[in-house]
């Protein structure tokens, strides 16, 4: 079983620059894309982030140049976010998918003050 886990949201200020974290448990193949995504309260979740195990990254017109998405190994990705704004505001999930199979995380909350 695959559990993700994110950390480091939180109330954060307008242009502020807080990094989530996401760790990966379980059998976890080298071989997968790990995602950030944010859903805001009546939207869709969206896609803000991706990278692969090759490091190939995609990001969200919204958050270029604003955001980095990293990953330390198989397991581990990061996201540091750059003067953030409060349209960036919502719960950011972290995605693992590979061979087909898509796991979640519980989200990590990020309410961005003006």
């Amino acid at each position: 079983q695959v559990q993700l886990v994110e950390s480091g949201g939180g109330l954060v200020q307008a242009g502020g620059s807080p990094r989530l974290s996401c760790a990966a448990s379980g059998i976890i193949s080298a071989m997968n894309v790990m995602s950030w995504y944010r859903q805001a309260p009546g939207n869709e979740r969206e896609l803000v982030a991706s990278i692969t195990n090759g490091g190939a990254t995609n990001y969200a017109d919204s958050v270029k140049g604003r955001f980095t998405i990293s990953r330390d190994n198989a397991r581990k990705v990061s996201l540091e976010m750059n003067n953030l704004k409060p349209e960036d505001s919502g719960v950011y999930h972290c995605k693992l998918m590979r061979f087909g199979l898509i796991y979640w995380g519980q989200g990590t909350q990020v309410t961005v003050s003006s």
